[in-house]
């Protein structure tokens, strides 16, 4: 768990917040970060996530894209102990709660907004300090989704992260101007189904994607504040890889855009 800690921001004018945490002061910037939080909103474990990214030395915004449509923070948790509690009678109340929640998130109306709000939030972070243009995004599950959604849609994106989530099906992968690196766990079934047509689509359009698969871990690998998904080495594993392609892809683009 990192030491640095952020606050609640307002963003943009399409009526969001998210969680806005910085490097220590005097660190070294990398870019800028855009951290999308999984079904279960902004918790507090995607607030840590962005508090860990924030001390490797990223500019860190992890938008709240699920609150307007009614899964709150305190919705999102309640939902997860649902899901995880030891009572079957509780567990059983799970998916029919979790489809009325995400009921208004589910029509395409509402991901035009996120996308835009999305947008908002990499406006936002261009501005900051030391950014210089360098933003790439990362989120898992539904913000793994999302993240081949902003990457396809901003080429102001210069790596995307996505764990355990699927492009979009209206995702027009000509869009991407950015390495993506994706995580799977071999377990994630519906997910690894349909990586063969995801790769294959990557490839006709040029992008340059790569995905690695867990072969001892599935959905939700990452998440350490679940004790039924979480895989640490798999975790640790993905962390260090995605360290070092953001580096990499952001180190890139600070050449690029360096004149000579």
């Amino acid at each position: 768990m990192s030491e640095l800690h952020g606050t609640i921001v307002d963003i943009g004018d399409l009526g969001f917040s998210g969680y806005f945490v910085s490097p220590a002061d005097g660190a070294a910037i990398k870019g800028g970060l855009v951290v999308i939080h999984e079904i279960w909103g902004l918790v507090d474990h995607i607030k840590d996530i962005a508090d860990r990214y924030a001390a490797e030395g990223y500019q860190v915004i992890a938008p709240d894209i699920l609150s307007r449509g009614g899964v709150t923070p305190e919705v999102g948790e309640d939902l997860q102990r649902l899901r995880e509690s030891a009572d079957e009678e509780e567990r059983t109340r799970f998916q029919p709660l979790l489809r009325e929640k995400m009921a208004p998130v589910n029509v395409p109306e509402y991901a035009e907004w996120a996308v835009s709000a999305l947008k908002q939030t990499v406006d936002a972070l261009v501005l900051l300090p030391g950014v210089d243009g360098r933003v790439a995004v990362l989120g898992y599950c539904f913000g793994g989704s999302y993240s081949f959604a902003l990457a396809a849609a901003d080429s102001r994106v210069k790596a995307a992260a996505p764990y355990y989530g699927a492009p979009p099906q209206e995702t027009d992968y000509a869009g991407f101007a950015c390495p993506v690196h994706a995580f799977y766990g071999r377990n994630d079934s519906r997910l690894i189904d349909a990586l063969p047509e995801v790769e294959a689509k990557m490839r006709a359009a040029g992008v340059d994607f790569e995905a690695t698969v867990y072969e001892n871990a599935g959905h939700a690998f990452f998440n350490d504040s679940n004790a039924h998904a979480y895989v640490p080495d798999a975790a640790a594993d993905a962390w260090r890889q995605t360290l070092g392609f953001l580096d990499a892809a952001l180190g890139r683009a600070e050449t690029a855009a360096t004149p000579h």
